[in-house]
């Protein structure tokens, strides 16, 4: 495993041709996303966005039961019995994980299989691409234990439409793959023993791509997201794929009919 700033036993994270696997390896306890993993996240995100060797990001759960269950409600309990409180989301010392997710200017993909619930759910929500196992079920309990699903309340309506979302929101009810995909949540649906390859068939068909344009797209259209269309099409984020080397490369390759070798540059 690679030995990034924020990777311990419970945040894995291997590099392998241009693509970061990051794992969160909690199979005991579902994936659910402790302290320790909450404040490691935002860390291994800044990482990974400077390495200029990592040109996209799958995201997923240890094993195959869970994805994430979010918030580790036994830590949750246990500073309430000990009279602690817990941070109310975008405050306190750390960094909210799924906006560190959201602003990596790279393409991201959770690999989604079993549960994907409360802060799972949100923080698959923050990845551009999600592609899920058929026997993943997905859910935002939240108001059955009185939290408040601050990211998916922003989030979700914008992905879903604001109905579909206060549905899921309201009730806290679960759903499966199948509508998962007719909501528009999920790219794509897979057998669960073919995850693994279907997402490395899916990641792959990303990182051939020259990876100055993928940055260019992850930034245009999430900074561009709610402006109005003469103020996105002059937003210039990014880097500038027009003048780059790839460009050149790419181009002349196209021409020359052989695949073209990227260099980020």
């Amino acid at each position: 495993m690679s030995n990034f700033p924020g990777t311990s036993d419970e945040l894995l994270c291997d590099v392998k041709e241009h693509v970061a696997y990051v794992t969160i390896n909690r199979e005991k306890r579902m994936n659910a996303l402790g302290q320790a993993v909450r404040e490691q996240f935002p860390q291994l995100m800044s990482a990974l966005t400077d390495d200029p060797d990592v040109w996209a990001l799958v995201i997923r759960g240890a094993g195959t039961r869970a994805f994430s269950t979010g918030n580790d409600l036994k830590e949750v309990d246990a500073a309430g019995q000990a009279g602690r409180g817990i941070p109310t989301p975008m405050t306190g010392a750390f960094r909210n994980i799924f906006e560190s997710v959201l602003e990596v200017p790279k393409p991201t993909i959770a690999s989604i299989s079993g549960y994907v619930l409360a802060g799972g759910f949100e923080l698959a929500l923050a990845c551009d691409l999600r592609i899920a196992s058929d026997d993943s079920l997905f859910g935002m309990p939240e108001v059955k234990i009185g939290m408040g699903a601050n990211f998916a309340t922003v989030l979700l309506p914008r992905m879903i439409g604001r109905g579909a979302a206060l549905e899921l929101l309201y009730t806290g009810k679960r759903i499966d793959a199948t509508r998962a995909l007719e909501l528009g949540l999920l790219n794509e649906v897979v057998a669960k023993d073919s995850l693994q390859e279907e997402t490395e068939r899916l990641v792959r068909s990303i990182v051939c791509n020259a990876p100055l344009t993928l940055r260019r797209y992850k930034e245009m259209t999430t900074k561009g997201w709610e402006l109005p269309i003469a103020s996105a099409l002059r937003l210039n984020v990014g880097p500038n794929p027009y003048a780059s080397q790839d460009r050149k490369e790419g181009v002349r390759a196209f021409l020359e009919k052989r695949p073209p070798q990227w260099t980020g540059k």
